[in-house]
């Protein structure tokens, strides 16, 4: 009998909601678009307008779904993808600790510019 699997520990992610990024492997390479979703377990992400599907709904009129085919996006591998700086380029992320009115704060920078990819 074969052994169970071990569920894989969650991913460290530093991608986050609402970045854009860009699909540098698979079916849809060379796309942009908008993190709409991370997933921490599986270590997926879903972004807008990518990887699109076909999906076989049965209607249900008590919940307002209609039935037929409808089409959205399916998750994507958080490795597949590269965030992109204001400038539209890809790069990969790193930390920087920065030091704003004495509180100190680790924020997301981009390895290529050096430029800070967080808002606040």
């Amino acid at each position: 009998m074969p052994k169970a699997k071990k569920p894989e520990p969650p991913r460290r992610i530093r991608i986050k909601k609402n970045d854009q990024v860009k699909v540098i492997a698979g079916r849809d390479k060379g796309k942009n678009g908008r993190v709409i979703e991370v997933n921490r377990d599986t270590g997926r992400i879903i972004v807008e307008g990518v990887n699109m599907v076909k999906r076989h709904t049965k209607a249900n009129p008590s919940r307002q779904i209609k039935g037929g085919i409808a089409e959205r996006e399916a998750t994507i591998h958080v490795s597949n993808v590269m965030i992109l700086t204001s400038g539209g380029l890809p790069s990969r992320i790193g930390f920087k600790v920065d030091e704003v009115g004495g509180k100190t704060r680790r924020v997301r920078i981009a390895r290529k510019s050096g430029e800070v990819l967080d808002k606040k």
